[in-house]
């Protein structure tokens, strides 16, 4: 079974808001005041069919200027 990586996304962002709302009420009321924690938006990517080292090789070819 799989997750569709936007449902896992918002479901991270809920628990993650809830845990830090709960755990550092203190700290979050100073410096936060609205009622989301995390915006609607966000990134995600991925790459499948390929291997951790194919990943890392395509990562770090990305810094060589284009000739």
């Amino acid at each position: 079974m799989s997750t569709e990586p936007s449902k896992l996304i918002n479901n991270l962002k809920t628990v993650s808001s809830r845990y830090l709302r709960k755990e550092f009420v203190d700290e979050v009321e100073k410096v936060y005041w609205k009622d989301v924690f995390w915006t609607n938006g966000y990134f995600i990517a991925t790459c499948g069919g390929v291997t951790v080292e194919q990943l890392k090789r395509y990562i770090e070819e990305q810094d060589r200027p284009v000739e």
